[in-house]
Parts: C-alpha cells; sequence; structure tokens
C-alpha cells in the first residue's frame, strides 16, 4: 500500500467514531447530570430550615444539661473543701495533738533557715519558708498537722478531678498533699499570703468567709495549670491560713471531654472576666491559643503567673456579639465565625462559680444529615441512570457490527508482529514484517526487525565477553570448577588438571574425594550437605593430593546457580584457589608467637628469682643500718656515724623499691597479681599518702597542698596497690619539681568515675616526651642526673590502674608543670574503718617472752635478735628439721618463719604447727624474701596471722611482733 494513503491510529479511530458515538454520547450524559444536580439541590434546599432549627434546639438543651454536670461536681469539690477546712481549724485549735516519732524524723532545716520534710512516707509535705525567720517558725503547729494527712489523702484519692489538697498558713507555711521535695519548687524566700490562692479567701476579697474559686493559674508546685476551690481558715476572727483544692486544667480537659457534644463538637470553660478556663485541643485551633505557656514553673513561684491575655474572648473582635449576647442571657445559642468556619456556640451558666460552659459545633457537622439525604437521593438518580441501559445496549449492537471491520484491519498486523517477537525469542534475530494500512502498526513490524538485528550484535558481543572472562578467571584464580547434583559429577578447569595431573576435566565426586586428605574430607562433606539443604554459599579450606601424593591447601567458594521445582539444588560453581603459601605463613606466624610466649615467660620467672634472691642480702644492709643508727642514737655518736649509716639505710630503701618494682612488673606480667578489692575513703587515702611523702617535702624545702574530701567519698580498689600508684606519682612530682616548688593531691568527681590526681608546678612535659611515657625505662633525658631511678614507676602504675579497672593519664604544660591521674571506679557504700594505734612502749626485760626464728640466714637472724631484744629472746631454726625438733622440746609465744629454707618450703612448719594441738594457737609471723602477694595469700589461709617481706622494717617488725604477743593494740 502506497504511504500516501496510510493514516496516523489516532485519526483512524477518530474518524470512524466521532459521528457514530461520541456526540450521542454526550448528549445523554449532559442530560443526565442535569436531572441529578438539580434533583439534589432541590432536597438540600427543603431540609436545611428544619435541621438548623432542630440543631439550634438540641445545642441548647445539651449546654444546660452538661452545665449542670459540672455544677455538681463542682459543688461536691467545695462540699471537701469545707470538710478539710473545719479539721484543720479543729486540729489547729486542738494544742492536746502531739506528732507521732515518724513525723519528727521528716522534718529538717535548711542551711538558710527552711523547716521541710525529707520522705514521702504516705504522707503530705511540709514547708516552712525562711520569709517567716526561725525563731518566729511555729514547728510544733506544722508537726501538729500531720493528723489531717489522712483526710488529705481521702480526698485526693475519692476525687479524680483533684490534683492537690493543701494549707496555707498566714506566716508562710505550706501543707500538701500528695507529697513532693518542696525546696526543690518553692523559693525559700516565698510569702504565701501574696497569692492569688490565698489573698481570694481573706477578709476583704471573701467576707462570707465561704468558698470561693480562683482563676485559673500556674501552679508554683509544678502540676501545670491549675484552678483551686479555696476557703479560710480562722480563729475567732484571726485568718489562720486557707485550706484548698486544686483542679488541673487536664483533669478539667478531661472532665469536659467526657461531657456528650452533638455533631462532634467540644466544650470549653469559661471565667466571670470572658477568660478561657479550660480549652481542649480540638478548640485551640479555632480560638488561635494553645494550653501550653512559654513560662517556666521557675518563673512561677516567683510571681503569680495567670493565664496569658490571648486567653481572654475579649480581645477577639469577632466574638463582641456572642460576648454581649453572654452578658445578656444566662443560656442561649448564636452564631460565630471561628478559625476561618462558621460555627454554632450554645453557652449555660454555672450557678456555683459564675463560670459559663461553652459547647462549640460545626456547622458542617450539622448539615451532614442534609448531606446524607442528598446521597440518597443521588442513588435514586443512579437508579434513573440504569433506565437508561436499553437505549446503551441498542447502540452498542450497532457499534459492534462498525468495529468488526475496524478490528479486522487491527488484528492481522498485530497477529503477524506477536509472531515476529515469538521467532526473536526462539533465536531467529531475522524475522519478516508484516503489512498493514496503519502506519503505527507498520512501524511496529519495523522496529521489531531492527530489534532482531540489535540482539543479534548484542548476542554476539556477550559471547566474546564471556570468552573474555573466562581467561581473566583461569590467571587469576587455580581453577574454575562446576557440580551436578544430578549426577554427581564435578567437572574442572583445565589449569587444575594440569596442576593436579588429573585424566579428565570430569570426574565424579568418588574420584574427586579420593585425592582430599582423609582429615578434610568429613568436613568438605558436611559442607555440601548444608549447601544441599537450603545454604547458597559454598566456602571451604581443604588438602588437595597433585598426582605424586604431596597435599597443597586449597580454598574452594562457590555459589548455587540452579534449583529444581522443589528447592533441591542442581548446579554449584565456583573458584579454585591455592593458599599453600599463606598456610605456609600462618605456621610460621604461630610458632613465633609461641616462642615469644614462651621466652616472655622465662623473663618473668628470671626476674622473680633474681628479685628474690636481691632480698636476703638486701635485708642484712637494711637492718644492720637501722641497727647502727638506734645504737648511734642512744648513745648519741658523734654525727658523721650517724650520718653514714642514714645514707646505708636511705641507699638500701632506694635499691628495695628497685627490686619491689621489678617483682611488682614481673607478677602484674605473668598474671599472678591478685588485688583485693573493697570501699576505699579518698579522704583518708589521700591524707595517709600525704603522711608518708611529708618528710621528704620537708627534706626538699617544698610545698604539699591536699584538698579536703567533704562530704566522704569511696573509689573501688586494692587499698595497698592504689597507695602505691600515688606515692609513685608524688615521688615523680617531688624529684622532678622545682625548688620551693608546690605539689598538689586532690580529687575530682567525673561522669562515671572519680580521678585522683598529683600537680606538680616543675618544668612541664613536651608533646614529645608525653608520647614516650609509660614505656620501661624510659627516663626522657634523666638517666645522668642526680635524681635517681629506674624507669619502671610509671610503667607499674599504669598495669596496677588497669588490673583496678581504672585508667591513668597526664596532662602537661611545658613551663607549668604537670598533673598526673588515675580514674577509678566509685563506691556505692564505704568500707569499715580500723582504728590502728601502733605506739612503741619499752617492754620490760625482765619480762621477755621466748620467740622462736626459722631462718637460715645467720645476717637475718641476728637483725632480728637485736631489733627485738628489749621484749623478746630469740631463737634460731635453720632448717624445717630443726624447727620441728625446736618446737618439740618447747612451745614459743611467737615463730618468725621463712619460708625458702634449704630442705624445703616453711610453710611445711606452718602445717605441723596447725595439726599439733598444743601448738595449733601460737602465733606465727612470716617474714620472707618471697613476697608476692599469692604466697601470702597461701600463708594467711594455712594459720599466719601476718605476713612481712624482707628487707624488713625493724620498727614495724617490733610493732606487729608486740600486737601478736598482746602487749600492744594493734
Amino acid at each position: 500500500m502506497p504511504r500516501s494513503s496510510r493514516l496516523p491510529l489516532r485519526q483512524w479511530i477518530w474518524r470512524a467514531f466521532v459521528q457514530s458515538a461520541l456526540i450521542p454520547l454526550i448528549l445523554v450524559e449532559s442530560v443526565l447530570i442535569a436531572v441529578y444536580l438539580l434533583s439534589n439541590v432541590a432536597v438540600r434546599d427543603a431540609q436545611l430550615d428544619h435541621l438548623q432549627e432542630s440543631a439550634v434546639q438540641d445545642l441548647a438543651a445539651a449546654v444546660r444539661r452538661e452545665g449542670r454536670v459540672i455544677d455538681s461536681r463542682l459543688q461536691a469539690i467545695e462540699t471537701q473543701v469545707r470538710i478539710f477546712r473545719d479539721e484543720v481549724a479543729r486540729v489547729l485549735l486542738d494544742s492536746t495533738l502531739q506528732p507521732d516519732e515518724l513525723e519528727r524524723q521528716r522534718h529538717a532545716l535548711t542551711a538558710d533557715g527552711v523547716f521541710y520534710t525529707t520522705r514521702d512516707a504516705g504522707r503530705a509535705a511540709s514547708f516552712y519558708a525562711n520569709s517567716t525567720p526561725l525563731e518566729r517558725q511555729d514547728h510544733a503547729k506544722a508537726l501538729r498537722l500531720m493528723h489531717v494527712d489522712p483526710l488529705m489523702r481521702a480526698i485526693r484519692d475519692a476525687n479524680p478531678l483533684v490534683a492537690a489538697v493543701y494549707f496555707n498558713s498566714w506566716d508562710s507555711y505550706n501543707r500538701i498533699y500528695p507529697f513532693f521535695m518542696t525546696p526543690d519548687r518553692y523559693p525559700h524566700d516565698m510569702l504565701i499570703p501574696n497569692y492569688n490562692f490565698y489573698y481570694l479567701a481573706d477578709a476583704r476579697h471573701n467576707p462570707e468567709r465561704k468558698v470561693v474559686w480562683t482563676d485559673v493559674y500556674l501552679d508554683p508546685a509544678g502540676l501545670g495549670w491549675m484552678m483551686s476551690g479555696v476557703a479560710p481558715v480562722y480563729r475567732g476572727d484571726f485568718l489562720e491560713g486557707v485550706v484548698g483544692l486544686d483542679i488541673t486544667i487536664n483533669g478539667m480537659l478531661t472532665e469536659i471531654g467526657n461531657l456528650q457534644v452533638p455533631w462532634q463538637g467540644y466544650a470549653m470553660l469559661v471565667s466571670r472576666d470572658n477568660n478561657i478556663m479550660a480549652l481542649p485541643k480540638a478548640g485551640e485551633r479555632d480560638f488561635g491559643v494553645s494550653e501550653l505557656t512559654q513560662y517556666t514553673y521557675h518563673e512561677a513561684v516567683q510571681q503569680e503567673t495567670l493565664k496569658p491575655e490571648d486567653f481572654n474572648l475579649a480581645r477577639n473582635p469577632d466574638l463582641q456579639p456572642l460576648l454581649a449576647a453572654m452578658e445578656a442571657s444566662s443560656s442561649d445559642v448564636r452564631e460565630v465565625l471561628l478559625g476561618g468556619r462558621r460555627q454554632l456556640v450554645a453557652w449555660s451558666e454555672i450557678p456555683q462559680t459564675g463560670w459559663r460552659l461553652l459547647l462549640v459545633v460545626d456547622e458542617a457537622d450539622i448539615f451532614r444529615e442534609t448531606n446524607r439525604l442528598a446521597t440518597h437521593y443521588r442513588q435514586i438518580g443512579y437508579l434513573l441512570i440504569l433506565g437508561l441501559v436499553s437505549f446503551y445496549a441498542l447502540f452498542f449492537a450497532w457499534m459492534w457490527r462498525r468495529s468488526r471491520r475496524l478490528s479486522d484491519e487491527l488484528a492481522e498486523p498485530l497477529q503477524g508482529v506477536a509472531g515476529m517477537l515469538r521467532r526473536l525469542g526462539q533465536g531467529d534475530y531475522s524475522p519478516p514484517a508484516p503489512d498493514s494500512a496503519i502506519e503505527e502498526l507498520a512501524g511496529m513490524g519495523e522496529a521489531v526487525r531492527q530489534a532482531g538485528v540489535q540482539l543479534e550484535q548484542s548476542e554476539m558481543e556477550r559471547k566474546r565477553t564471556r570468552r573474555k572472562l573466562e581467561m581473566v578467571l583461569e590467571s587469576t584464580t587455580e581453577s574454575l570448577w562446576e557440580v551436578n547434583a544430578e549426577d554427581l559429577t564435578i567437572r574442572l578447569g583445565e589449569r587444575f588438571i594440569r596442576r593436579f595431573g588429573l585424566a579428565h576435566d570430569q570426574l565424579t565426586l568418588r574420584e574427586y574425594n579420593q585425592r582430599i586428605h582423609p582429615d578434610d574430607l568429613e568436613r568438605v562433606r558436611r559442607l555440601r550437605l548444608r549447601c544441599r539443604d537450603g545454604m547458597d554459599i559454598f566456602d571451604a579450606e581443604y588438602r588437595f593430593a597433585d598426582a605424586e601424593g604431596r597435599y597443597a591447601w586449597l580454598l574452594s567458594r562457590g555459589q548455587v546457580l540452579e534449583r529444581d521445582a522443589h528447592g533441591i539444588v542442581t548446579r554449584v560453581a565456583g573458584t579454585h584457589v591455592d593458599i599453600t603459601r599463606l598456610k605456609e605463613v600462618q605456621e610460621d606466624l604461630r610458632r613465633a608467637s609461641q616462642e615469644a610466649l614462651e621466652a616472655s615467660q622465662a623473663k618473668s620467672r628470671f626476674l622473680s628469682s633474681m628479685s628474690h634472691e636481691l632480698r636476703t642480702p638486701l635485708n642484712a644492709i637494711h637492718g644492720f643500718g637501722q641497727l647502727i643508727v638506734l645504737e648511734a642514737e642512744e648513745q648519741g655518736d658523734s654525727q658523721p656515724v650517724l650520718g653514714y649509716a642514714r645514707e646505708i639505710v636511705n641507699a638500701s630503701r632506694h635499691l628495695t623499691s628497685l627490686v619491689d618494682d621489678i617483682l611488682d612488673l614481673s607478677s602484674i606480667e605473668s598474671r599472678r597479681q591478685q588485688l583485693q578489692f573493697k570501699p576505699i575513703e579518698v579522704g583518708a587515702l589521700l591524707n595517709s599518702c600525704a603522711e608518708l611523702i611529708q618528710p621528704e617535702i620537708q627534706q626538699r624545702q617544698q610545698q604539699l597542698q591536699v584538698m579536703r574530701v567533704e562530704p566522704p567519698l569511696h573509689v573501688l580498689g586494692d587499698v595497698r596497690r592504689l597507695r602505691q600508684v600515688l606515692l609513685n606519682l608524688l615521688s615523680n612530682a617531688i624529684k622532678y619539681n622545682g625548688p620551693q616548688g608546690l605539689v598538689s593531691l586532690g580529687y575530682e568527681l567525673r561522669p562515671n568515675c572519680v580521678r585522683l590526681w598529683v600537680e606538680d608546678s616543675g618544668p612541664g612535659l613536651s608533646e614529645e616526651q608525653q608520647a614516650l611515657l609509660f614505656q620501661p625505662f624510659q627516663r626522657l633525658g634523666w638517666e645522668n642526673s642526680s635524681i635517681p631511678g629506674a624507669g619502671i614507676g610509671l610503667v607499674l602504675c599504669r598495669e596496677l590502674a588497669e588490673l583496678m579497672n581504672g585508667e591513668i593519664g597526664l596532662s602537661s604544660v611545658p613551663g607549668e608543670g604537670s598533673r598526673f591521674w588515675i580514674d577509678l571506679p566509685s563506691a556505692a557504700t564505704p568500707p569499715e574503718l580500723e582504728a590502728v594505734q601502733a605506739d612503741d612502749p619499752q617492754a620490760d626485760a625482765a619480762t621477755r617472752v621466748e620467740v622462736l626464728c626459722i631462718e637460715d640466714h645467720a645476717s637475718c637472724l641476728k637483725i632480728l635478735q637485736e631489733g627485738l631484744r628489749d621484749f623478746a629472746v630469740v631463737r634460731g631454726a635453720g632448717s624445717i628439721r630443726r624447727a620441728c625438733a625446736e618446737l618439740e622440746a618447747a612451745m614459743p609465744a611467737l615463730v618468725l618463719l621463712d619460708l625458702d629454707l634449704p630442705d624445703g618450703n616453711g610453710l611445711e612448719v606452718l602445717d605441723y604447727m596447725r595439726r599439733t594441738p598444743r601448738l595449733s594457737d601460737v602465733p606465727v609471723l612470716v617474714v620472707s624474701a618471697a613476697a608476692d602477694e599469692p604466697t601470702f595469700a597461701e600463708a594467711r589461709r594455712r594459720g599466719a596471722q601476718g605476713c612481712l617481706a624482707k628487707p624488713v622494717d625493724l620498727q614495724q617488725v617490733r610493732r606487729l611482733a608486740m600486737s601478736l604477743l598482746g602487749l600492744l593494740a594493734f
């Protein structure tokens, strides 16, 4: 067909139907719509006047009925106010009533003179403002009013509208139920007679002494917007105070919300001065106000906060006719414009208070019945439309004959296009296009033919891309694999076949499993079963043997490609990667880690052993040095001898400190450190540390400031280790401080912990120096100075802090000083502290007791003999065998026991004594170089009364020995 005779599809169809269908259809529909609109308007106009008149009558009746409901509720509240007023007057006049002990215990005084209750106990809250001086406050009256608490509680429980029951006195005393912490909400200098809930009931405003109602105000007790029914309490003609019941606006809103307002309207409450007292959410948009306020409760108790001016209806010009009508009549209905809608407002006056209850209903809701009726008539119109079905039946029968010829013109070319698409789907990308008189259908056939050409080109490009992808995968992975679950075979890539010397590219799973290492085969089978049962990913590592039997590690990863109709896996494909080298590297790393661990344990054993061996000679040096100092002081020897001896003692102490740090560090690294956690009082800890470090402060002519801890504060930790950390930090602050420098010791409360800090006024640390801190044997360039140290103190402090679940750190400014701190968890309960008094009286030589010292080093034995000679005779035993013989021969008053003996552990002697009834009560004091806490804990468990580490402090040995002997309270 020539192109000039073809027409566009839209034009061809339009010419066929415009004369036979469109014009008659438009005429029929226009007539139908006109009839429908006219009938609906007629029905609506006929009903409008009648429904409006009925709505006005129903609204008037509803507002009068609900007004009486509100009035009855308010009468009930007024009755409760009068009952409460009479009871308060009776209690105030009856001086024989006395408070119980609980009421006295509930009251307390603040620092600024407020007398208040501290806890609930199911009673009312009490508050005596300091605007009444303390000497003029009548505390007896406040306590005696406990007898009205049951009535207050009963009133509040009986009436859900009542939010609070209170009594306010002329001298600014307040008693209110339910309980709350009054000092937190009331200003301490509050003048109660200045508030509206007081002065509205006084003689000037209420000479009849009846129950009156306040305007809506913001409650100073924190209960929100509310109004109160109040009544005066007189003693003769003297106004003793005012009682009141608070009704929250929320409660009133709930009460109003429960009113039966017709037509989905809402109710509101208006005061005598036309102020909105209660407005539900539905009315906030109409009146342009919100029950929320910008005032805070702090402001409310500083000034009398009433409803904002926006809540006064007189401010709205559109409501002036309504207000005039409300003044002229106690009950009526008016139409007003609110919120951009015409609404009906009905009101009724509440006799008890002069308030007005308003019911507001949208006119659109009132006319809903009219609309319903119009809908009914619309449905009748639809029935009329159905009457035209016969006409349309004849019309469409004629159109069917016309459409047959049109469908014949469309069906043949469309079927030809559908055949082209089917052939494209079968892989024939060059199907012939059908001819048609319609231009669009002819173009559609040509477009399908062009699509076939493009699909053919795309298929060729896809095949080339797939070949490239397979080549890339073969070069980046060990091989591709594909499992056919139906015949249980696996197809492998050419590279995998060459690598492992396989005969074919397709093997049965049985043949493939024979190459898998026996230790890995069961795990691979389980992973295959999981993949079969629903897991889409296969991921396994296993060893696979080549033709010569050498195993290589493979990482096999794949994914399910196909499942049958029952969800059973039919095909899985993936890749193989040789990870043998990676496994070898992992094994080398594991072996290196094990060797490092063994080296660390050997180092810890070496440090522990060396520290143990150093303690014995240090004990002799330290002990004999102390003896020389004592004898020199007693005999008045020359200063040089005394000075030399003190230098020996100081040097031995320093060396002992280094050995202790090494042993502590060793025990921490080997995780043998055992801490005893308990609450520690911060104030006592800071003061004790300050006392211990005071001699060094005075020697260096520095100043020490200790922060006072009030009230008592406690942290959770090991008291001995925490004191060790603080003393280490204090020692560093003194050593590295400047001349006449200042050292401060204090604390700081943090959100989830307590921070203890030590601050100095020294040279400070740069950022580079701070980065090197807390590293073993790092002294930041002070190695060659005269300041002693080994560079492990801060490392030990950090380890101890972590073991106590804490954290240590610092902040420092060069030229200004440094602050080191430790954060520890706060303790909820204080520890039980024992007052320890350790005087050192001279024992009478004539009453000296016998002490057995089990020690294999003669020098150590000599030191202990000299240190205890003024109150004890010390006998020695150098082995376990000798000690048992001495104990058999005589029972000593005290045993000094070393644990490291030539023929065994000294704990064997302790066990022997506790098994022997004659010796079971003899006290044992362990004095040993084996100074780690686990060893001492074991000794105490077996019955030792005390443990000391070598080198010992003779004064400490003397005090502890005298305490165990009963010569000194310790």
